[in-house]
């Protein structure tokens, strides 16, 4: 399932995800007042928790606690890359300690899923997911976001090198050899 997708990919995707949200939602509060959150019932939690349960959502936040105590790790090491051992040692104590917060993210995207869709989308959400096609959607999707991070990287790569390209061709027009 999601479990499959690369830690190189997580943390990107979440990003663009994120991005794109930030972005949908500056457009919508500029083109409507904004709605008052729904507050989603107990029932409906605990559906959206299923589906979540389902969709394998929890292996995308696992690596995301890794990363936040590697990077603290890291923050530590430019002060003193002696401490590197005991740094690493200490860094490997604190992902034990914290992996279990990884479920207020699970809960949170619940909550989040819960408060877009009705209990009655809810259960047709559920039912999908438990069928035969909701299951190879499970499967299938987190290949063909780890294959399309994949392509836009290469894309990103590709598109870099002609903005390189046309932009040492406009400098070098003003007179600038780069």
């Amino acid at each position: 399932m999601i479990a499959r997708l690369s830690t190189r990919y997580v943390l990107p995707v979440l990003i663009v995800l994120g991005t794109f949200g930030t972005v949908r939602q500056a457009a919508a509060q500029a083109a409507a007042p904004a709605a008052p959150p729904h507050q989603p019932s107990a029932a409906a939690i605990q559906l959206a928790k299923q589906i979540v349960d389902l969709k394998g959502i929890k292996d995308i936040y696992v690596p995301l606690v890794r990363g936040v105590v590697n990077k603290t790790r890291d923050v530590f090491m430019q002060t003193n890359f002696m401490w590197a051992n005991d740094l690493n040692e200490v860094a490997a104590i604190e992902q034990r300690q914290y992996a279990s917060r990884v479920n207020e993210m699970v809960d949170a995207t619940a909550r989040i899923y819960a408060s877009h869709f009705s209990e009655q989308e809810l259960k047709q959400l559920l039912a999908y997911y438990q069928s035969p096609i909701g299951q190879k959607a499970s499967v299938e999707e987190p290949k063909i976001i780890e294959e399309s991070m994949a392509n836009a990287g290469t894309w990103g790569d590709n598109l870099s090198q002609e903005v390189m390209a046309s932009m040492r061709a406009e400098m070098k027009k003003r007179g600038h050899d780069m």
